[in-house]
C-alpha cells in the first residue's frame, strides 16, 4: 500500500506529456497531482509520460535513454530471484535473516531496489521518498510490479511507500515505537567527470539536487531506531559526521556502516 501526500510543484524543471490518443487522461490526471505542465512537446525539460503501460521520465540529453522503475524485468528482476539465497551485503547488515525480518524503513527510498531486496528477503519495508516526481516512478512501478506471478510480485506487496521527508516522518516515529532498522543510502559525491555516473544518479541531482542534510537525517535516525541503522557509502568514502559506526559490511566497492547499542540515542 501507498500513501501519496498532495505534492508540490518540484525543484526541478519538469512537465508531463500529453499523448495524443490512449493515455491523455492519466497525464491530465499525473500533471494535476503533481502540479506540472500538461505538454505537448517538452521543450528542453525533463518530461514524464505513460507509454507501453509504465510510467516514463525523459531526460533533455540525447545520450539518456528513458528512467522507469522496473522489478520484473531486466537486472533488477534476476537480482530480486536470487535474493532470498545470495550473500547480500544489504541483507546481512540490516540483519534480515529469515521470514518475518526486521521492520525496515528505507527513508532514501529512490528508485525502491535495496527497498526490494529487503522485501524479497522478509522484511516489511516503508519507503520514505521526499521528491514527488522520483515518488510517481516508484509508485508506477510497485504497482505494476505487483500485479504480476511469483516470489518477487509477493515480496513487493511487504513494500509500503510514503511520499515525505524522512527528517519529519522519522521525528514523529520517535515518539511512538520506531522500526527496528533505519536503512540511508545518502546520494554519493559527484565525480567530476559526469559519463561515469549512472544515469539515473544524474536524474537525481536534476531533479531533486544533493543530498546535503544526509548527516542530519543520520542524527533523526539514530534516535528513531529500536536496534540498528545502515548507512550506505562507497568502499573509500568516510563515514558520515556523528558518531562512528560500531562495525561494517563491504561487499565490492560497497560499505554498509552499521550504528548499534550505544550509537542509538532513542
Amino acid at each position: 500500500m501507498s500513501e501519496l501526500a498532495p505534492r508540490p510543484q518540484p525543484p526541478g524543471p519538469v512537465v508531463v506529456l500529453e499523448p495524443a490518443g490512449d493515455g491523455a487522461e492519466a497525464a491530465r490526471q499525473l500533471a494535476s497531482s503533481l502540479g506540472l505542465a500538461l505538454v505537448r512537446e517538452p521543450g528542453g525539460c525533463y518530461a514524464l509520460r505513460f507509454r507501453d503501460g509504465r510510467l516514463e521520465l525523459l531526460a533533455p540529453h540525447p545520450d539518456m535513454g528513458p528512467l522507469s522503475v522496473d522489478f520484473l524485468n531486466g537486472e533488477m528482476a534476476h537480482r530480486l530471484r536470487q535474493a532470498a539465497h545470495a550473500d547480500e551485503g544489504l541483507a546481512r547488515a540490516v540483519g534480515a535473516r529469515g521470514d518475518p525480518g526486521p521492520r525496515v524503513i528505507d527513508a532514501t527510498g529512490g528508485l525502491g531496489r535495496d527497498a526490494a531486496v529487503l522485501a524479497r528477503r522478509g522484511c516489511r519495508v516503508t519507503i520514505l521518498e521526499r521528491e514527488p516526481v522520483i515518488a510517481a516512478l516508484l509508485e508506477d512501478g510497485l504497482h505494476r510490479g505487483r500485479g504480476g506471478m511469483g516470489t518477487v510480485a509477493e515480496g513487493l506487496h511487504r513494500i509500503r511507500l510514503v511520499e515525505n521527508d524522512a527528517r519529519a516522518y522519522l521525528a514523529s516515529c520517535a515518539e511512538t515505537e520506531g522500526p527496528d532498522v533505519i536503512y540511508l543510502d545518502p546520494m554519493y559525491p559527484e565525480r567530476r567527470k559526469s559519463a561515469l555516473v549512472r544515469k539515473e544518479m544524474r536524474i537525481f541531482r536534476a531533479i531533486a539536487g544533493d543530498d546535503r542534510d544526509a548527516e542530519e537525517l543520520l542524527a533523526a535516525a539514530l534516535v528513531a531506531a529500536r536496534q540498528r541503522v545502515v548507512v550506505k557509502r562507497p568502499t573509500r568514502a568516510p563515514s558520515l559526521g556523528g558518531p562512528a559506526p560500531s562495525g561494517a559490511v563491504r561487499r565490492g566497492h560497497t560499505r554498509f556502516d552499521i550504528y548499534a547499542g550505544a550509537c542509538l540515542s532513542g
